[in-house]
């Protein structure tokens, strides 16, 4: 469903960029997430000491 919407929102209005805000608590995923859609799987992270900046590219449309 959300990718029906998907397209057809990108026809209409074109490709947009979006900034996200990741923030919470010690502990609950916030860089587990971040490596998720860098890399595609779930990878074994550390606790992040800190700040972390990262810029992601994620396409939710599928080219065929």
């Amino acid at each position: 469903m959300g990718g029906f919407f998907s397209s057809i929102f990108s026809s209409l209005f074109g490709a947009w960029e979006t900034g996200i805000l990741i923030r919470a608590l010690n502990g609950p995923g916030k860089t587990t997430i971040l490596c998720r859609l860098q890399v595609g799987e779930v990878v074994a992270t550390i606790p992040t000491i800190g700040c972390k900046v990262d810029t992601v590219i994620y396409s939710i449309i599928q080219e065929p």
